[in-house]
Formats: structure tokens, sequence, C-alpha cells
């Protein structure tokens, strides 16, 4: 059964565009994916370490069978073929897959939240998500 998830992107290392096009082909390729509709995409001011250059951010709204945990694997293991490093919490990075929402599913455990802790706060999803047409219902 196909499940709605909307993925935050965001990256402010190299050149943020033509990975997030790389990433768009990537993921069109892909079974575990189809790619419902993205969002514009948005300059933002870095939060939690402020020393570091603006993020390029968007939204992917995606349908999948797999369940939340094994989205999060996926993405994880996205990130790190784009080159994703963690060098420490809130750091540059090259690209951030991050799960936002996941149908209407709540869950809190050690490895996920849903929905995403702070999304409420964060204009890199808010502004984004008013722009998209598909992520209601």
């Amino acid at each position: 059964m196909r499940h709605r998830a909307l993925l935050g992107i965001g990256g402010n290392v190299g050149d943020v565009l033509r990975r997030f096009e790389h990433l768009y082909h990537f993921l069109k390729r892909q079974r575990a994916v189809y790619i419902v509709e993205t969002s514009p995409l948005l300059k933002n001011p870095p939060f939690g370490f402020l020393q570091q250059d603006d993020f390029i951010n968007g939204l992917i709204l995606v349908e999948t069978d797999m369940t939340p945990r094994e989205l999060l694997r996926y993405v994880l293991r996205v990130e790190k073929r784009f080159g994703r490093k963690r060098l420490f919490k809130d750091g540059p990075r090259t690209l951030d897959i991050d799960l936002i929402f996941y149908e209407n599913v709540t869950m809190e455990s050690d490895v996920l939240t849903l929905p995403h802790p702070g999304w409420m706060q964060r204009s890199s999803v808010l502004i984004p998500l008013a722009k998209m047409k598909k992520v209601a219902g």
C-alpha cells in the first residue's frame, strides 16, 4: 500500500542547486519512492550553529510502500550517497533529508519522531509547504 510522506531537503555546502537536481533525478529512477510534488526552493539563514552559509531548502512529497523507519533508513543512505558527513549538530552539510510527515502518523522513538519536531517553527518548511498543492489529503 502506498503511503504519502513529506521530505524536507536542505544543504549549504558546494553546489546545492546542482546536487538537488541530481537528487530529483536519482529519486525519479528509484522504485522505493515516487515523487508526487516538489516545492519551490527557499534560501534560509542557519539555525543552531550560526557561523555558516545560508541553506537552500525545499520539500518533496513522495509516495512509498516503506514504513516510517524503513523510509528513514532509506533517506539516510541517500544522504550518504550524496556526500553527507555528520560533523556536529546543526553543522554545514552537503545534503540533509528530514522526514517531516508520514501520513498522519505520530510517533516518538530514539531514532524517529513524527511529525518532525519543530517543523511549525521553521520557515524552511512552512513557506515551501504553503506553495504546495497536493500535500493536503
